[in-house]
């Protein structure tokens, strides 16, 4: 298999992710559920740069990922993103789309502009708005036939389906149970353990360290309408994420199975919910130049294809590369934190590469925490790079699926360790 064939890889020499910052994740329809998804970005990357200790004037470039509009200015959340965090005017921003991979992507589109000397300094924003995801209609443009069937469907539901293999992606974790013969048992006992490891880690406090609190406030931007973020009914602050809660294998069971038969449930797959992560990634001489320190070096990213119909696992493809062209083993990464899109997907994941589950989601998964897609991958490789600081580890990965058939992977080092 030629290099073009197995996926791509990008290797950083000097690229340098700085302390990192989230929005709590909230379950949909929850308190966040009326904030706009740019407000939320916006937050987060104040915050971000606050705790970086960066100024906004040395960003270089405004890497932003949204999946679906959750309002009507969002071809402008880029823009809007880095102008109201008080980025210059002059400092070009985009919006990056591989769909549950594109928090990871951000990541090593910064590396590309930071290596390639286009920039010194890039803010990595992925948000996300479950609930405002929209009811549309693609065609009635031209108006509606008399007794036609009218065609507002879910947005979000219906991009879980992939037309090209008719399936959605529930299915393709059914898939992957069958093809490594993973049991309902197993897969409900892995969901019940993501959530004691992060009911853990909200009650020892370390989530707490990477959440920035919500609150009602406005964004001002001098010479042009201000934006903020307005909690609802009594709510005054937001700070910790809602959806993680004691769940013995015992009560998971109990769940119907989504198909007859099958292993996932609503209690052992990803949670919908609302947030945003933010972070700084600079060249290592913009940090030994400013007296920063940064919280770990970005190594290497790579990304592959695979099939369709078992999207779920690629992961695996893209990590091999990572280690290939890295020239390391499994065995000399000290953790991983690979996104929990459906249970049956991770632990696939974990069969096919020989993985040690004790060194995975420490401190809780997706299905515990939530999956909110363009900002899972700041998200997780942010806690990767606390865990990191936490554990004394060197190298950790960070990883998810993407709805199609891909997998992307980061390769992170702890220069203290």
């Amino acid at each position: 298999m030629t290099m073009s064939q197995a996926g791509f890889f990008n290797a950083f020499d000097d690229v340098w992710m700085h302390e990192g910052v989230r929005t709590p994740m909230v379950d949909y329809c929850g308190a966040l559920g009326h904030i706009s998804p740019t407000d939320m970005g916006i937050k987060a990357a104040r915050e971000a740069l606050k705790r970086a200790d960066i100024p906004a004037k040395d960003i270089g470039s405004v890497l932003t990922g949204n999946m679906a509009p959750g309002d009507f200015d969002q071809f402008f959340l880029p823009r809007h993103i880095g102008l109201y965090a008080g980025v210059p005017v002059e400092v070009p921003a985009l919006m990056a789309q591989r769909i549950c991979g594109t928090g990871f992507e951000l990541f090593r589109q910064a590396g590309e502009h930071i290596q390639s000397g286009a920039a010194e300094a890039a803010l990595v924003v992925g948000t996300e708005s479950m609930t405002r995801n929209p009811i549309a209609a693609f065609d009635h443009r031209t108006g509606f036939k008399l007794g036609s069937p009218v065609g507002f469907k879910d947005y979000m539901w219906e991009a879980l389906k992939d037309p090209a293999a008719g399936i959605n992606m529930i299915q393709t974790a059914e898939n992957l149970a069958k093809k490594y013969n993973i049991t309902r048992e197993e897969v409900d006992a892995f969901a019940s353990e993501s959530f004691a490891k992060a009911v853990a880690a909200q009650q020892s406090g370390f989530l707490a360290g990477e959440i920035v609190p919500v609150i009602t406030e406005k964004f001002e931007l001098d010479g042009y309408k201000p934006r903020g973020i307005k909690l609802q009914g009594k709510v005054t602050e937001v700070s910790q994420d809602t959806h993680p809660r004691i769940s013995p294998a015992d009560v998971l069971a109990k769940l119907r199975s989504v198909y007859e038969g099958g292993v996932q449930t609503g209690g052992n797959s990803s949670a919908l919910v609302d947030a945003a992560a933010a972070c700084v990634v600079t060249s290592g001489a913009y940090a030994k130049a400013h007296g920063k320190k940064p919280l770990a070096r970005v190594v290497a990213a790579a990304v592959a294809g695979v099939p369709p119909e078992i999207m779920g696992i690629g992961p695996a493809p893209a990590i091999r590369l990572l280690l290939a062209r890295t020239g390391l083993k499994l065995s000399d990464i000290g953790r991983f934190e690979i996104n929990e899109a459906q249970g049956a997907q991770t632990l696939a994941v974990g069969r096919e590469l020989g993985l040690d589950l004790s060194l995975l989601n420490v401190n809780g998964g997706a299905i515990a925490l939530g999956h909110p897609l363009a900002a899972t991958g700041v998200r997780l490789t942010i806690t990767l790079a606390r865990e990191l600081v936490r554990s004394g580890k060197r190298y950790g990965i960070s990883s998810a699926c993407v709805g199609g058939g891909q997998g992307i992977a980061l390769l992170i080092e702890n220069p203290n360790a």
